[in-house]
Protein backbone atom coordinates (compact mmCIF):
# COMPACT_ATOMS: atom_id res chain seq x y z
CA UNK A 1 0.00 0.00 0.00
CA UNK A 2 1.93 3.12 -0.76
CA UNK A 3 1.68 5.89 1.86
CA UNK A 4 0.04 8.70 1.88
CA UNK A 5 2.62 11.52 -0.08
CA UNK A 6 2.72 9.15 -2.70
CA UNK A 7 -0.90 9.37 -3.19
CA UNK A 8 -0.13 13.60 -3.04
CA UNK A 9 0.52 15.98 -5.94
CA UNK A 10 4.30 17.50 -5.24
CA UNK A 11 4.56 19.77 -8.26
CA UNK A 12 1.08 19.54 -9.56
CA UNK A 13 2.33 16.68 -11.98
CA UNK A 14 3.40 13.19 -10.29
CA UNK A 15 0.22 11.90 -8.74
CA UNK A 16 -3.16 12.88 -8.30
CA UNK A 17 -4.67 15.89 -7.26
CA UNK A 18 -6.66 15.97 -3.96
CA UNK A 19 -9.82 16.37 -5.78
CA UNK A 20 -8.60 12.61 -7.71
CA UNK A 21 -7.40 10.95 -4.48
CA UNK A 22 -10.45 9.31 -3.98
CA UNK A 23 -10.05 7.62 -7.50
CA UNK A 24 -6.48 6.41 -6.75
CA UNK A 25 -7.61 5.01 -3.12
CA UNK A 26 -9.96 2.90 -5.35
CA UNK A 27 -7.16 1.60 -7.09
CA UNK A 28 -4.59 1.27 -4.28
CA UNK A 29 -5.71 -2.53 -4.03
CA UNK A 30 -4.08 -3.46 -7.32
CA UNK A 31 -1.01 -2.58 -6.16
CA UNK A 32 1.88 -5.26 -6.08
CA UNK A 33 3.56 -6.79 -3.59
CA UNK A 34 5.86 -4.16 -3.74
CA UNK A 35 3.62 -1.78 -2.11
CA UNK A 36 4.18 0.12 -5.51
CA UNK A 37 1.05 1.28 -8.00
CA UNK A 38 1.22 -0.96 -10.91
CA UNK A 39 2.33 1.34 -13.92
CA UNK A 40 -0.72 1.57 -16.00
CA UNK A 41 -3.10 3.68 -14.29
CA UNK A 42 -1.99 7.49 -15.50
CA UNK A 43 -3.93 8.36 -12.19
CA UNK A 44 -0.83 7.28 -10.47
CA UNK A 45 1.66 9.22 -12.63
CA UNK A 46 -0.39 12.46 -13.62
CA UNK A 47 -0.30 11.54 -17.08
CA UNK A 48 3.67 12.24 -16.61
CA UNK A 49 5.01 8.87 -16.07
CA UNK A 50 5.01 5.86 -17.93
CA UNK A 51 1.99 4.69 -18.98
CA UNK A 52 1.75 1.33 -19.66
CA UNK A 53 5.49 1.08 -20.38
CA UNK A 54 7.63 -0.94 -18.01
CA UNK A 55 10.32 1.48 -17.51
CA UNK A 56 14.34 -0.55 -17.58
CA UNK A 57 16.77 0.66 -14.91
CA UNK A 58 19.51 2.90 -15.95
CA UNK A 59 17.85 4.88 -19.09
CA UNK A 60 16.38 8.28 -19.74
CA UNK A 61 12.62 8.23 -21.16
CA UNK A 62 10.60 10.52 -23.22
CA UNK A 63 7.12 10.82 -22.26
CA UNK A 64 5.07 14.20 -23.24
CA UNK A 65 1.58 13.58 -21.95
CA UNK A 66 -0.43 14.67 -24.92
CA UNK A 67 1.69 13.83 -27.56
CA UNK A 68 3.20 10.08 -26.05
CA UNK A 69 0.58 7.39 -25.00
CA UNK A 70 3.72 5.93 -23.29
CA UNK A 71 7.33 6.32 -22.58
CA UNK A 72 9.82 5.44 -24.90
CA UNK A 73 13.67 5.17 -24.82
CA UNK A 74 15.26 9.06 -25.71
CA UNK A 75 16.83 8.71 -28.43
CA UNK A 76 20.85 9.44 -29.14
CA UNK A 77 19.84 12.47 -31.22
CA UNK A 78 17.45 13.57 -29.04
CA UNK A 79 19.49 13.56 -26.02
CA UNK A 80 22.12 15.46 -27.88
CA UNK A 81 19.83 18.24 -28.51
CA UNK A 82 19.38 18.48 -24.41
CA UNK A 83 22.10 20.60 -22.87
CA UNK A 84 21.02 21.80 -19.86
CA UNK A 85 22.58 20.54 -16.65
CA UNK A 86 21.35 17.34 -16.27
CA UNK A 87 21.24 15.69 -19.55
CA UNK A 88 24.72 17.24 -19.49
CA UNK A 89 26.05 15.98 -15.99
CA UNK A 90 23.88 12.90 -15.89
CA UNK A 91 21.98 11.26 -19.14
CA UNK A 92 24.59 11.66 -21.46
CA UNK A 93 27.26 9.87 -19.71
CA UNK A 94 24.91 7.19 -18.45
CA UNK A 95 24.56 8.59 -14.81
CA UNK A 96 20.87 8.08 -12.96
CA UNK A 97 20.61 9.16 -9.48
CA UNK A 98 18.05 7.72 -7.37
CA UNK A 99 17.83 9.58 -4.64
CA UNK A 100 18.57 14.04 -4.43
CA UNK A 101 21.14 13.17 -2.34
CA UNK A 102 23.03 11.25 -5.22
CA UNK A 103 22.12 14.02 -7.41
CA UNK A 104 23.40 16.64 -5.71
CA UNK A 105 26.63 15.09 -4.29
CA UNK A 106 27.45 14.83 -8.35
CA UNK A 107 27.39 17.71 -9.24
CA UNK A 108 30.20 19.99 -10.01
CA UNK A 109 31.69 21.21 -7.03
CA UNK A 110 31.15 24.83 -7.72
CA UNK A 111 27.12 23.77 -7.58
CA UNK A 112 27.77 23.36 -4.21
CA UNK A 113 28.32 26.96 -3.28
CA UNK A 114 25.40 28.70 -5.13
CA UNK A 115 22.49 25.54 -3.54
CA UNK A 116 19.57 27.43 -2.11
CA UNK A 117 17.05 24.80 0.23
CA UNK A 118 13.64 25.70 1.09
CA UNK A 119 10.72 24.13 2.46
CA UNK A 120 7.18 23.94 2.11
CA UNK A 121 4.09 22.40 3.82
CA UNK A 122 0.24 23.34 3.27
CA UNK A 123 0.00 21.20 6.89
CA UNK A 124 3.36 23.08 8.08
CA UNK A 125 2.06 25.27 10.75
CA UNK A 126 -0.82 22.58 12.11
CA UNK A 127 0.58 20.80 14.98
CA UNK A 128 2.72 17.70 14.00
CA UNK A 129 0.29 15.80 16.96
CA UNK A 130 -3.02 16.63 15.75
CA UNK A 131 -2.11 15.45 11.56
CA UNK A 132 -0.41 12.59 10.63
CA UNK A 133 0.89 13.14 7.17
CA UNK A 134 1.86 16.63 6.48
CA UNK A 135 3.52 16.51 2.81
CA UNK A 136 6.81 18.46 3.44
CA UNK A 137 8.56 19.24 0.41
CA UNK A 138 12.24 20.99 -0.41
CA UNK A 139 12.64 23.35 -3.16
CA UNK A 140 16.46 23.42 -4.19
CA UNK A 141 17.97 25.65 -6.41
CA UNK A 142 21.52 25.69 -7.77
CA UNK A 143 23.77 27.19 -10.41
CA UNK A 144 25.67 24.57 -12.40
CA UNK A 145 26.73 26.19 -15.92
CA UNK A 146 27.89 29.68 -14.92
CA UNK A 147 26.46 31.75 -11.91
CA UNK A 148 23.15 32.22 -12.59
CA UNK A 149 20.07 29.31 -11.05
CA UNK A 150 19.88 26.57 -14.56
CA UNK A 151 19.01 23.61 -12.14
CA UNK A 152 15.44 23.20 -9.69
CA UNK A 153 15.07 20.43 -7.65
CA UNK A 154 11.49 19.18 -6.46
CA UNK A 155 11.40 16.16 -3.63
CA UNK A 156 9.97 14.53 -0.90
CA UNK A 157 10.99 15.98 2.67
CA UNK A 158 11.94 13.09 5.18
CA UNK A 159 10.98 9.98 4.09
CA UNK A 160 12.52 7.02 2.26
CA UNK A 161 14.55 8.99 -0.39
CA UNK A 162 14.38 6.07 -3.06
CA UNK A 163 10.58 6.10 -2.49
CA UNK A 164 9.32 10.03 -2.75
CA UNK A 165 9.18 12.22 -5.85
CA UNK A 166 12.18 13.29 -7.20
CA UNK A 167 11.52 15.50 -9.87
CA UNK A 168 14.05 18.42 -11.89
CA UNK A 169 13.62 21.70 -13.81
CA UNK A 170 16.70 22.27 -15.33
CA UNK A 171 17.61 25.36 -17.96
CA UNK A 172 19.29 24.99 -21.02
CA UNK A 173 21.26 28.30 -21.30
CA UNK A 174 21.69 27.77 -25.27
CA UNK A 175 18.55 26.77 -26.35
CA UNK A 176 16.82 29.34 -23.51
CA UNK A 177 14.09 26.63 -21.96
CA UNK A 178 13.97 24.31 -19.16
CA UNK A 179 13.63 20.90 -19.81
CA UNK A 180 11.55 18.86 -17.13
CA UNK A 181 12.46 15.70 -15.85
CA UNK A 182 10.97 12.83 -13.44
CA UNK A 183 12.81 10.32 -11.54
CA UNK A 184 10.64 6.93 -11.36
CA UNK A 185 12.19 3.75 -9.81
CA UNK A 186 15.63 4.02 -11.20
CA UNK A 187 15.02 5.44 -14.27
CA UNK A 188 14.26 9.12 -15.52
CA UNK A 189 11.66 10.55 -18.11
CA UNK A 190 11.83 13.63 -19.83
CA UNK A 191 8.90 15.32 -19.60
CA UNK A 192 8.90 17.89 -22.37
CA UNK A 193 10.63 21.41 -22.31
CA UNK A 194 8.88 25.06 -22.03
CA UNK A 195 7.66 24.89 -25.53
CA UNK A 196 5.67 21.83 -25.33
CA UNK A 197 3.79 23.93 -22.29
CA UNK A 198 2.61 26.21 -24.94
CA UNK A 199 1.57 23.72 -28.14
CA UNK A 200 -2.68 22.91 -28.27
CA UNK A 201 -1.54 19.10 -27.75
CA UNK A 202 0.35 19.05 -24.52
CA UNK A 203 -0.67 22.10 -22.86
CA UNK A 204 -2.01 21.95 -19.39
CA UNK A 205 -1.03 18.29 -19.66
CA UNK A 206 1.35 15.97 -17.31
CA UNK A 207 3.87 18.74 -15.97
CA UNK A 208 2.47 21.23 -17.83
CA UNK A 209 -0.60 21.53 -15.63
CA UNK A 210 1.41 23.39 -13.42
CA UNK A 211 3.75 24.88 -15.63
CA UNK A 212 1.20 25.96 -17.12
CA UNK A 213 3.69 28.44 -19.39
CA UNK A 214 6.43 26.44 -19.40
CA UNK A 215 8.58 28.47 -16.24
CA UNK A 216 9.11 27.98 -12.57
CA UNK A 217 6.02 27.96 -10.51
CA UNK A 218 6.08 29.48 -6.70
CA UNK A 219 2.12 29.91 -6.17
CA UNK A 220 2.59 31.69 -2.74
CA UNK A 221 5.00 33.98 -4.23
CA UNK A 222 4.38 37.19 -2.37
CA UNK A 223 5.01 37.99 1.03
CA UNK A 224 3.87 36.19 3.80
CA UNK A 225 4.84 33.19 1.46
CA UNK A 226 2.14 31.48 2.76
CA UNK A 227 2.77 27.53 3.47
CA UNK A 228 6.86 27.96 3.06
CA UNK A 229 9.41 28.45 6.05
CA UNK A 230 10.65 32.18 5.85
CA UNK A 231 11.15 35.12 7.49
CA UNK A 232 7.45 35.32 8.49
CA UNK A 233 6.73 31.64 9.53
CA UNK A 234 8.61 28.60 10.86
CA UNK A 235 7.10 25.02 10.23
CA UNK A 236 6.55 23.22 12.69
CA UNK A 237 8.25 20.21 13.84
CA UNK A 238 7.79 17.27 16.34
CA UNK A 239 11.00 17.33 18.94
CA UNK A 240 11.46 14.02 17.62
CA UNK A 241 11.30 14.05 13.85
CA UNK A 242 13.79 12.80 12.49
CA UNK A 243 13.75 15.43 9.95
CA UNK A 244 15.28 17.89 12.16
CA UNK A 245 18.87 15.21 11.39
CA UNK A 246 18.59 15.82 7.49
CA UNK A 247 21.25 17.54 6.28
CA UNK A 248 18.90 19.53 3.39
CA UNK A 249 16.90 20.73 6.43
CA UNK A 250 19.69 21.89 8.31
CA UNK A 251 20.31 24.12 5.16
CA UNK A 252 17.01 25.48 4.89
CA UNK A 253 16.57 29.32 4.09
CA UNK A 254 13.91 31.49 4.32
CA UNK A 255 11.38 31.55 1.09
CA UNK A 256 11.76 35.19 0.38
CA UNK A 257 15.21 34.56 -1.08
CA UNK A 258 13.02 31.69 -3.38
CA UNK A 259 10.85 34.44 -4.63
CA UNK A 260 13.56 36.82 -6.16
CA UNK A 261 14.67 33.65 -8.02
CA UNK A 262 11.41 32.57 -9.29
CA UNK A 263 11.17 35.88 -10.36
CA UNK A 264 14.09 36.14 -12.39
CA UNK A 265 13.76 32.82 -13.90
CA UNK A 266 9.84 33.33 -15.01
CA UNK A 267 11.67 36.87 -16.59
CA UNK A 268 14.68 35.21 -18.10
CA UNK A 269 12.28 32.58 -20.12
CA UNK A 270 9.42 34.79 -20.95
CA UNK A 271 12.43 37.22 -22.73
CA UNK A 272 13.64 34.32 -24.23
CA UNK A 273 9.91 33.34 -25.64
CA UNK A 274 9.43 36.97 -26.83
CA UNK A 275 12.85 36.92 -28.43
CA UNK A 276 12.10 33.64 -30.01
CA UNK A 277 8.65 34.09 -31.25
CA UNK A 278 9.17 37.91 -32.81
CA UNK A 279 12.76 36.89 -34.23
CA UNK A 280 11.16 37.61 -37.44
CA UNK A 281 9.09 40.12 -37.41
CA UNK A 282 6.15 37.51 -37.58
CA UNK A 283 4.09 36.69 -34.31
CA UNK A 284 2.77 33.00 -35.71
CA UNK A 285 0.37 32.48 -32.90
CA UNK A 286 -0.33 35.83 -31.52
CA UNK A 287 -3.35 34.42 -29.20
CA UNK A 288 -0.99 32.49 -27.10
CA UNK A 289 0.71 35.75 -26.26
CA UNK A 290 -2.52 38.06 -25.74
CA UNK A 291 -4.45 35.48 -23.89
CA UNK A 292 -2.16 36.12 -20.67
CA UNK A 293 -3.46 40.16 -21.09
CA UNK A 294 -7.16 38.85 -22.08
CA UNK A 295 -7.41 35.43 -19.51
CA UNK A 296 -6.25 33.95 -16.65
CA UNK A 297 -4.06 31.25 -17.71
CA UNK A 298 -3.01 30.55 -13.80
CA UNK A 299 -2.79 32.67 -10.84
CA UNK A 300 -0.06 33.26 -7.57
CA UNK A 301 -2.01 32.74 -3.60
CA UNK A 302 -1.82 35.87 -1.89
CA UNK A 303 -3.07 36.65 1.80
CA UNK A 304 -3.24 39.12 4.30
CA UNK A 305 0.30 39.24 6.52
CA UNK A 306 -1.51 38.67 9.46
CA UNK A 307 -1.48 35.42 11.08
CA UNK A 308 -5.10 34.23 11.64
CA UNK A 309 -4.81 33.14 15.34
CA UNK A 310 -3.24 36.33 16.61
CA UNK A 311 -6.56 38.19 15.32
CA UNK A 312 -8.70 39.64 18.03
CA UNK A 313 -11.74 41.70 18.58
CA UNK A 314 -9.49 44.27 19.53
CA UNK A 315 -6.86 44.05 16.53
CA UNK A 316 -8.46 46.72 14.86
CA UNK A 317 -8.51 46.95 11.28
CA UNK A 318 -7.23 44.31 9.07
CA UNK A 319 -5.90 45.28 5.41
CA UNK A 320 -6.95 42.52 2.91
CA UNK A 321 -4.48 41.70 0.33
CA UNK A 322 -4.75 44.14 -2.65
CA UNK A 323 -4.54 41.81 -4.77
CA UNK A 324 -8.02 40.75 -4.31
CA UNK A 325 -9.21 43.74 -5.39
CA UNK A 326 -7.12 44.70 -8.35
CA UNK A 327 -3.86 43.71 -10.50
CA UNK A 328 -2.21 45.82 -8.22
CA UNK A 329 1.35 45.06 -9.81
CA UNK A 330 0.16 46.02 -13.93
CA UNK A 331 -1.96 49.25 -13.52
CA UNK A 332 -0.14 50.77 -10.39
CA UNK A 333 3.79 49.49 -11.41
CA UNK A 334 3.80 48.88 -14.73
CA UNK A 335 0.84 51.08 -16.31
CA UNK A 336 1.31 54.00 -13.54
CA UNK A 337 -2.18 54.90 -13.05
CA UNK A 338 -2.18 57.99 -10.94
CA UNK A 339 -4.09 57.03 -7.87
CA UNK A 340 -4.28 58.24 -4.07
CA UNK A 341 -6.60 55.88 -2.52
CA UNK A 342 -5.69 53.29 0.18
CA UNK A 343 -5.93 50.05 0.53
CA UNK A 344 -9.52 48.88 1.53
CA UNK A 345 -9.49 47.95 5.76
CA UNK A 346 -12.20 45.47 7.15
CA UNK A 347 -12.40 45.84 11.17
CA UNK A 348 -11.14 42.36 12.57
CA UNK A 349 -14.24 42.29 14.69
CA UNK A 350 -16.10 41.74 11.51
CA UNK A 351 -13.65 38.92 10.06
CA UNK A 352 -13.98 37.00 13.08
CA UNK A 353 -17.81 37.35 13.04
CA UNK A 354 -17.35 35.89 9.33
CA UNK A 355 -15.24 33.27 10.23
CA UNK A 356 -18.03 31.84 12.70
CA UNK A 357 -20.67 32.46 10.02
CA UNK A 358 -19.71 31.03 7.41
CA UNK A 359 -18.11 28.55 8.89
CA UNK A 360 -14.70 28.19 8.01
CA UNK A 361 -12.30 25.27 9.29
CA UNK A 362 -9.35 23.16 7.42
CA UNK A 363 -10.26 20.32 6.53
CA UNK A 364 -8.82 17.01 5.04
CA UNK A 365 -11.21 14.46 3.89
CA UNK A 366 -8.15 12.16 3.07
CA UNK A 367 -7.28 12.21 6.88
CA UNK A 368 -10.32 13.08 8.54
CA UNK A 369 -8.46 16.88 9.67
CA UNK A 370 -10.51 19.44 10.36
CA UNK A 371 -9.57 22.41 12.18
CA UNK A 372 -12.12 25.68 12.74
CA UNK A 373 -11.09 28.44 11.56
CA UNK A 374 -8.84 29.87 8.72
CA UNK A 375 -5.94 29.54 6.99
CA UNK A 376 -2.98 30.31 9.18
CA UNK A 377 -2.44 33.52 7.22
CA UNK A 378 -5.65 35.38 7.36
CA UNK A 379 -7.77 35.46 3.84
CA UNK A 380 -6.10 33.43 1.41
CA UNK A 381 -7.66 33.98 -2.48
CA UNK A 382 -5.95 33.78 -5.88
CA UNK A 383 -4.41 37.00 -7.72
CA UNK A 384 -2.97 37.80 -11.09
CA UNK A 385 -0.18 35.25 -11.93
CA UNK A 386 3.14 37.09 -12.14
CA UNK A 387 3.59 34.62 -15.43
CA UNK A 388 1.37 36.51 -16.92
CA UNK A 389 1.83 40.21 -15.72
CA UNK A 390 5.46 39.55 -16.93
CA UNK A 391 4.23 38.11 -20.50
CA UNK A 392 2.60 41.74 -20.36
CA UNK A 393 5.31 43.99 -19.05
CA UNK A 394 7.86 42.32 -21.63
CA UNK A 395 4.95 42.86 -24.61
CA UNK A 396 4.91 46.60 -23.83
CA UNK A 397 8.57 47.08 -23.37
CA UNK A 398 8.92 45.21 -27.09
CA UNK A 399 6.40 47.19 -28.57
CA UNK A 400 4.11 44.75 -29.18
CA UNK A 401 1.24 46.13 -27.37
CA UNK A 402 1.22 50.15 -25.93
CA UNK A 403 0.97 50.88 -22.60
CA UNK A 404 -2.23 52.51 -23.24
CA UNK A 405 -4.11 49.09 -25.03
CA UNK A 406 -2.73 47.16 -21.90
CA UNK A 407 -4.51 49.66 -19.89
CA UNK A 408 -7.66 49.84 -21.91
CA UNK A 409 -8.59 45.94 -21.88
CA UNK A 410 -7.17 45.65 -18.20
CA UNK A 411 -10.16 48.36 -17.00
CA UNK A 412 -12.43 46.62 -19.32
CA UNK A 413 -12.88 44.44 -15.64
CA UNK A 414 -10.31 45.42 -13.34
CA UNK A 415 -12.52 44.66 -10.43
CA UNK A 416 -11.70 41.12 -11.50
CA UNK A 417 -7.83 40.80 -11.86
CA UNK A 418 -8.38 36.65 -12.07
CA UNK A 419 -11.32 34.87 -14.26
CA UNK A 420 -12.79 37.74 -15.72
CA UNK A 421 -15.54 36.01 -18.02
CA UNK A 422 -15.52 40.10 -19.44
CA UNK A 423 -11.77 40.55 -21.05
CA UNK A 424 -11.98 36.61 -21.82
CA UNK A 425 -15.02 37.77 -24.70
CA UNK A 426 -12.02 39.94 -25.96
CA UNK A 427 -10.09 37.12 -27.25
CA UNK A 428 -12.02 36.24 -29.88
CA UNK A 429 -10.61 39.47 -31.70
CA UNK A 430 -7.01 37.86 -31.14
CA UNK A 431 -5.73 36.94 -34.56
CA UNK A 432 -4.66 33.07 -34.40
CA UNK A 433 -2.83 32.92 -37.96
CA UNK A 434 0.59 35.08 -38.06
CA UNK A 435 0.55 38.78 -37.76
CA UNK A 436 3.40 41.24 -38.38
CA UNK A 437 4.26 42.44 -34.80
CA UNK A 438 4.00 45.88 -35.47
CA UNK A 439 0.49 45.14 -36.46
CA UNK A 440 -0.69 43.21 -33.81
CA UNK A 441 -1.84 45.95 -31.21
CA UNK A 442 -3.76 47.89 -34.27
CA UNK A 443 -5.34 44.83 -35.33
CA UNK A 444 -6.75 43.89 -32.52
CA UNK A 445 -8.50 47.72 -31.22
CA UNK A 446 -9.35 47.97 -35.05
CA UNK A 447 -11.39 44.48 -35.07
CA UNK A 448 -12.86 45.42 -31.56
CA UNK A 449 -13.94 48.94 -32.67
CA UNK A 450 -15.73 47.81 -35.91
CA UNK A 451 -18.00 44.89 -33.65
CA UNK A 452 -18.83 47.89 -31.68
CA UNK A 453 -19.69 49.65 -34.60
CA UNK A 454 -21.42 47.29 -36.94
CA UNK A 455 -22.88 44.95 -34.49
CA UNK A 456 -24.73 47.49 -32.24
CA UNK A 457 -23.13 46.11 -28.58
CA UNK A 458 -24.61 47.85 -25.79
CA UNK A 459 -22.91 49.93 -23.60
CA UNK A 460 -22.07 47.56 -21.24
CA UNK A 461 -20.19 45.15 -23.45
CA UNK A 462 -16.69 44.40 -23.36
CA UNK A 463 -16.43 45.63 -26.54
CA UNK A 464 -17.94 48.74 -25.50
CA UNK A 465 -15.89 49.65 -22.78
CA UNK A 466 -13.02 48.89 -24.68
CA UNK A 467 -13.93 51.24 -27.24
CA UNK A 468 -14.74 54.08 -24.79
CA UNK A 469 -11.20 53.42 -23.37
CA UNK A 470 -9.84 54.05 -26.42
CA UNK A 471 -11.70 57.27 -27.02
CA UNK A 472 -9.59 58.70 -24.15
CA UNK A 473 -6.44 60.68 -25.05
CA UNK A 474 -3.43 59.70 -25.09
CA UNK A 475 -2.12 62.38 -22.55
CA UNK A 476 -4.69 62.08 -20.17
CA UNK A 477 -5.27 58.24 -19.85
CA UNK A 478 -3.25 57.03 -16.96
CA UNK A 479 -5.05 60.14 -14.76
CA UNK A 480 -8.48 59.44 -15.80
CA UNK A 481 -8.22 55.39 -15.35
CA UNK A 482 -6.54 56.32 -12.03
CA UNK A 483 -9.31 58.51 -10.81
CA UNK A 484 -11.69 55.81 -11.77
CA UNK A 485 -9.82 53.34 -9.64
CA UNK A 486 -9.77 55.75 -7.04
CA UNK A 487 -13.44 55.67 -6.70
CA UNK A 488 -13.77 51.79 -6.85
CA UNK A 489 -11.26 51.52 -3.65
CA UNK A 490 -13.15 54.43 -1.46
CA UNK A 491 -16.45 53.16 -2.39
CA UNK A 492 -15.15 49.52 -1.47
CA UNK A 493 -13.71 50.70 1.68
CA UNK A 494 -17.34 52.04 2.48
CA UNK A 495 -18.45 48.91 1.80
CA UNK A 496 -16.29 46.76 3.89
CA UNK A 497 -17.28 48.39 6.53
CA UNK A 498 -20.42 47.05 6.57
CA UNK A 499 -21.75 43.67 7.68
CA UNK A 500 -23.33 43.28 4.44
CA UNK A 501 -20.75 44.52 2.46
CA UNK A 502 -17.97 41.91 3.89
CA UNK A 503 -19.90 39.01 3.71
CA UNK A 504 -20.08 40.18 0.13
CA UNK A 505 -16.65 40.23 0.42
CA UNK A 506 -16.29 36.86 1.91
CA UNK A 507 -18.43 35.12 -1.05
CA UNK A 508 -16.81 36.97 -3.89
CA UNK A 509 -13.36 35.15 -2.32
CA UNK A 510 -14.97 31.92 -1.82
CA UNK A 511 -16.18 32.10 -5.60
CA UNK A 512 -12.90 32.75 -6.56
CA UNK A 513 -11.31 29.80 -4.25
CA UNK A 514 -13.65 27.06 -6.22
CA UNK A 515 -12.54 28.65 -9.24
CA UNK A 516 -9.16 27.84 -7.74
CA UNK A 517 -10.10 24.54 -7.15
CA UNK A 518 -10.62 23.59 -10.62
CA UNK A 519 -7.05 24.10 -11.30
CA UNK A 520 -4.23 21.58 -11.50
CA UNK A 521 -2.95 23.69 -9.07
CA UNK A 522 -5.41 23.05 -6.22
CA UNK A 523 -2.83 19.70 -5.08
CA UNK A 524 -4.01 19.78 -1.55
CA UNK A 525 -6.79 19.86 0.30
CA UNK A 526 -5.28 22.22 3.49
CA UNK A 527 -4.35 24.92 0.72
CA UNK A 528 -7.67 26.63 1.18
CA UNK A 529 -9.85 26.82 4.01
CA UNK A 530 -13.90 25.43 3.78
CA UNK A 531 -16.76 27.68 4.50
CA UNK A 532 -20.29 26.25 4.75
CA UNK A 533 -20.81 28.53 1.15
CA UNK A 534 -22.14 25.72 -1.14
CA UNK A 535 -19.69 24.24 -3.40
CA UNK A 536 -22.49 24.82 -6.74
CA UNK A 537 -23.32 28.83 -5.54
CA UNK A 538 -23.05 30.61 -8.19
CA UNK A 539 -20.32 32.09 -9.17
CA UNK A 540 -19.48 36.12 -8.21
CA UNK A 541 -17.66 39.06 -9.82
CA UNK A 542 -16.82 42.37 -8.20
CA UNK A 543 -18.65 45.39 -9.83
CA UNK A 544 -16.85 48.82 -10.74
CA UNK A 545 -19.21 50.14 -7.66
CA UNK A 546 -18.25 47.88 -5.01
CA UNK A 547 -21.15 45.48 -5.56
CA UNK A 548 -21.06 41.79 -5.80
CA UNK A 549 -23.11 40.30 -8.49
CA UNK A 550 -24.15 36.69 -9.98
CA UNK A 551 -22.28 35.99 -13.14
CA UNK A 552 -24.99 35.19 -15.80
Amino acid sequence: MPDHAQLRRATAWMSATAVEEADAARISAACDSSGHFPLEPDIADGGCGPGSTALEPGWLYRRISGLDDRARPVSDEELAELGDPMAVTFFRVGRFPTTVQELLSELPATAAASRKVYLVSEAGQISPVAIGERDMRFAITTAVDGNQVDLLVSTQAGGDPKRGFLQVAAWDSVARFFNFYARFESSWVWAGNSWHALEPDSRGKGCFDSHINGSAVMKELRIPWINWQSERATIRLADDDPLRHDQLFQQVIGAERLELTVRFLITRWTAARLAEVTANGVVDHPDRLLRHLFTSTTVNLTSTDRQSSTITADSGELTLPTGFWLNQDILFDDLRLFTQAAPPRAQAAGYLAGLTRFGFRLEEKFSGFSQPGDTFFAFVVPEAAHEDNEVIRQMVRKGLISARFAACVLMVDFPNPVFSPARSLLMRYVPTTPTKAVELCDKVTQAILDAVRTRNLPAGSPEARFAAHWQVPEDVWQSVFGQRVDAYLRKVTQQIQTASGFDDYVRLAESRRRQFRLMKLNEFELTLPVTNIPPGAPPLAMREDATVAELT
